[in-house]
């Protein structure tokens, strides 16, 4: 797709003006991202904005003007800042556009065709390395000791930030020769996808040299990145939207002091001037001998820096990081390819703006600006209510995203998102989709605040949320078609009423096709609806049959657990069947009642009382007594002795006689608790046979084992 402004060589001039427009929206951008740290749209945008331009110049060279962003870098430094002058200019890379692995062949391509070499020539070798997503940096070193830091500004011009740059612990403030060549990896050594990792052809490595300008990257880790928006968030101050921004912010602090408490990390990856060779300077073959002598001298420089050889080991390179991007410890957009030998890059030179000799291949971006069209809210299987933007459709992070998740009501409160805002949405790898952040300046001036509903926008039953929790949740979890399938197979499963057979398979089948919509309907179904299913043999059909009858004879725990009451797990089921004696007193009882329960609090007396007040709930659990699904019930029992009482047990091994399943009833019957794991707060491990770590950990930590005899002996009360 080409812009309006784009025009060929056969076709007429575009106007002149709107390509004035567009230079000085683009120095507008250039001046909020580089200089005001308060960009307003995304460097996907930027850049597309820029090829744009560019492209125009290549056709109509006439329309050239000396103050296009094209001629030049980036944006002018602040005023705050005392003005440096780059003895070596800091020059940014050309980017390979084509996100796809075939950039590489591309890049390779022209570096051949620049040396002249025909398809009989070796292999090209390059130096590959990550796109960090930072701000740029040089720093000067004169006499072993740093005296200047400066940020790239225009390439030409860039701000002193020196004291800033000091409170970066991995800067070092007087680098020395810290390694012998003999701790760099072995020439020939084989890097991840089987290219060679060579080095350069010295004896040893060279002595700092009196000056030597470093060129890298100040960047942000994520994880002190999200630490550093935790702490603004609880003094009520502005987040930032990325780590770039917040590296930017804290570089460009006036105020040494706070940009120390903004945790910076760096990267170095070349040089700038250093003292020429005929004064003593060092000599360097390749880039790569280059980068391990920075290393040497204390220098962080990245691990993923490699050496490859060719097009094919660029792809390599290029896929092997992509695959590993979201699981980096800090932000990358793509990666580098520089031509390793140093003599190579001097005879291939420079043009304009950019290395001849050096590309920067991006990835699929991860953020985009797009326009929240709408917010709806969606109800997950178990009753979660999430609040979901509806965005016109946007490409990110290789996929069409037409959805963003907003995760809770704190979450789209706390970054106020509308319907009508602008927004920056941002997908890394498999992450879904989320919004990172809002243009507020674009908001159209009647956009609402967003609420959450106080009803399921699927069933209508009432929406909670508890206290603690950013949640909110539909309590119509029998009723609620949204939480259907996940209802079902809770109710279905071994610990509650148990239908053998039926899996989560057959249920999306049943649910998905229609034949059932109510918990209910399960056993009103017929082997004639079974067998029509597709991949049902009447024999597994007739199985289900005669699983579904035998389920209708339960216990009143079972029935109560499988109804999915939210906090009501197993032990509390037994504790409230237990004490009430029928599930009509248990569905009457006030919350001082439920709250008379041994393990019923608060927060479980509440979730209870809420559940049993849907009406639809009650109806649906009357349907399934008229379907037949039946327990003993009687009188509240008289509370039994508790000889387990304050106990916790731990099983492991098969017992002689007791199932694990019989062995945990009887020990939560008798007031005790069952672990999942040893530890030193366990009273009891009771061990069958093939007892496993568990009965090694237990012995260790001096807890007492028991057998199945010993068990029995302590349910009757007997020590």
């Amino acid at each position: 797709m080409t812009s309006d402004l784009f025009a060929s060589s056969a076709t007429p001039a575009p106007d002149a003006e709107a390509v004035a427009q567009l230079r000085r929206t683009l120095h507008e951008h250039a001046h909020r991202y580089y200089v005001l740290d308060d960009p307003l749209i995304s460097d996907a945008e930027y850049d597309r904005l820029f090829q744009q331009l560019q492209a125009i110049e290549a056709a109509h060279p006439e329309l050239v003007t000396p103050d296009s962003p094209t001629q030049r870098v980036g944006g002018r430094p602040l005023d705050a800042f005392a003005s440096v002058r780059h003895a070596l200019p800091m020059l940014s890379i050309r980017t390979e556009t084509d996100t796809e692995a075939s950039g590489a062949e591309a890049f390779d391509g022209r570096v051949r065709r620049e040396l002249g070499l025909d398809a009989a020539a070796p292999a090209i070798e390059y130096v590959t390395e990550p796109k960090f997503d930072g701000l740029a940096m040089s720093l000067r070193y004169v006499r072993g000791v740093l005296v200047q830091a400066a940020t790239r500004g225009d390439g030409e011009l860039g701000e002193e930030v020196t004291q800033n740059i000091r409170t970066i612990g991995q800067i070092p403030l007087a680098p020395t020769l810290l390694a012998a060549r003999s701790s760099l990896p072995p020439e020939g050594a084989l890097a991840p996808w089987g290219g060679p990792a060579a080095l350069g052809s010295g004896a040893s490595l060279p002595q700092v040299p009196e000056v030597l300008e470093v060129r890298g990257e100040v960047y942000m880790r994520r994880d002190d990145f999200e630490a550093l928006n935790a702490r603004q968030r609880e003094k009520g101050l502005k987040t930032f939207v990325n780590p770039r921004n917040a590296a930017a912010g804290a570089v460009r602090q006036l105020d040494p002091a706070i940009a120390a408490q903004r945790p910076l990390s760096f990267f170095a990856y070349g040089l700038g001037e250093v003292t020429p060779v005929e004064q003593g300077g060092p000599v360097f073959e390749t880039h790569f001998e280059l980068l391990q002598t920075l290393k040497a001298w204390g220098f962080p420089v990245s691990d993923l820096v490699q050496v490859a050889q060719g097009a094919p080991e660029l792809i390599a390179y290029y896929e092997s990081i992509a695959r590993t991007r979201d699981s980096l410890g800090f932000d990358i957009d793509g990666v580098v390819y520089k031509v390793n030998s140093l003599a190579l890059q001097r005879r291939m030179g420079f043009v304009t703006r950019e290395p001849r000799w050096a590309v920067a291949h991006k990835f699929p971006a991860q953020e985009q600006i797009t326009t929240v069209l709408g917010i709806e809210v969606q109800v997950g299987r178990t009753g979660k209510l999430t609040p979901v933007a509806k965005l016109a459709p946007v490409f990110v992070g290789g996929v069409t995203v037409t959805n963003a998740t907003l995760h809770n009501e704190d979450e789209a409160r706390r970054k106020d998102v509308r319907v009508g805002d602008s927004v920056v949405v941002r997908r890394a790898g498999d992450v879904i989709p989320e919004v990172v952040a809002v243009l507020v300046e674009k908001r159209p001036p009647d956009a609402p605040q967003f609420t959450m509903p106080q009803q399921c926008p699927v069933c209508g039953s009432t929406a909670l949320r508890e206290e603690g929790e950013v949640d909110y949740r539909c309590s119509g979890g029998l009723f609620c078609s949204a939480q259907r399938k996940q209802s079902i197979l809770h109710f279905a499963q071994r610990r509650a009423v148990e239908v053998e057979g039926l899996g989560e398979k057959l249920v999306d089948q049943l649910v998905d096709g229609h034949v059932i919509r109510t918990l209910p309907d399960l056993y009103r179904l017929g082997l004639t609806a079974l067998a029509s299913l597709a991949r049902m043999a009447d024999k597994s059909a007739q199985n289900i049959v005669v699983a579904l009858e035998k389920s209708k004879q339960t216990t009143l725990p079972r029935f109560l657990f499988g109804l999915g009451i939210r906090h009501v797990g197993e032990a509390t089921a037994k504790e409230l069947a237990r004490h009430f004696g029928s599930l009509d007193a248990i569905m009457d009882a006030s919350e001082e009642q439920l709250l008379s329960v041994a393990d019923v609090g608060p927060i479980v007396a509440h979730s209870l009382r809420t559940f049993f007040d849907q009406p639809h709930n009650r109806e649906v659990v009357a349907q399934l007594r008229a379907c037949g699904v039946n327990w003993s019930e009687g009188a509240p029992a008289v509370q039994a002795p508790q000889p387990l009482a304050g106990k916790t047990l731990v099983l492991t091994g098969t017992l002689p006689t007791l199932s694990r399943d019989q062995a945990k009833d009887l020990i939560e019957a008798a007031g005790g608790k069952v672990a999942g794991s040893v530890s030193k707060k366990t009273s009891y491990l009771v061990a069958g046979a093939e007892a496993g770590s568990k009965l090694d950990k237990a012995l260790e930590l001096g807890v007492a084992v028991l057998d199945e005899a010993g068990l029995k002996d302590l349910l009757n009360g007997h020590s």
